[in-house]
């Protein structure tokens, strides 16, 4: 049985939603944590909605934030509860990115997903094993994890952007290069980077505007 995933949206600029992104938090926030990058991205992407769930759990390092999956070395959990909440993390994200489309009437390749950190690894991990194609993944600040059952799991190949800072003290900076070459050994094409210079754990004014510039892109606007 799935978990409902709480969401907030933000109704496409134009009035018709012809795209979706969709923004999964880090660990310890929530989805409204994301949302407000519709603000800047909204006037470029008109006929797009924004949705950000929430993740499906609370977390214990954060009594007021929510994560996907436990995270042992942060929070003392064992690596099988941590495999055991990211696997029921999975089918939650699944169902819900499958009946947003259906009420939305939008198509998989119409919709791409946008993650920072725990967020990004739970994309990373998602669109490459989901029957159908979405149009890509923007990845910030994350990791890929799992990386030697890639080539075994994956069922699509969207188009990837890694985008990571490289004063970065939570998640590695070398997890980016660890990423494009786990993606591209399994047969990713479309597998682009930026560094974001002099930033940590975050998002900064230039790496926005690349993924803006890749979500462009892929959803053909």
């Amino acid at each position: 049985m799935t978990r409902v995933l709480n969401a907030e949206r933000r109704a496409a600029q134009s009035g018709q939603t012809r795209s979706i992104v969709v923004f999964l938090h880090g660990y310890g926030a929530n989805g409204a944590d994301l949302l407000g990058l519709a603000d800047p991205l909204a006037e470029h992407l008109p006929d797009t909605m924004f949705v950000a769930p929430d993740a499906p759990e609370a977390c214990p390092g954060a009594p007021m934030g929510l994560q996907w999956f436990p995270i042992p070395w942060i929070d003392n959990s064992s690596e099988e509860e941590a495999e055991r909440g990211m696997v029921a993390a999975v089918d939650d994200l699944n169902a819900f990115l499958d009946a947003l489309m259906v009420d939305e009437d939008v198509l998989p390749e119409q919709v791409v997903l946008f993650g920072f950190s725990q967020g990004s690894m739970m994309a990373l991990h998602v669109a490459p094993r989901r029957e159908d194609m979405l149009a890509g993944v923007v990845a910030f600040s994350g990791r890929l994890l799992s990386p030697e059952s890639l080539m075994d799991d994956v069922v699509q190949r969207p188009a990837v952007l890694l985008v990571h800072g490289d004063i970065d003290d939570v998640v590695p900076p070398q997890s980016m290069p660890q990423a494009v070459e786990a993606l591209q050994s399994a047969g990713f094409k479309d597998v682009f980077a930026h560094v974001m210079k002099g930033t940590g754990h975050g998002i900064a004014p230039d790496g926005l505007s690349v993924a803006l510039a890749f979500m462009r892109d892929k959803l053909g606007l």
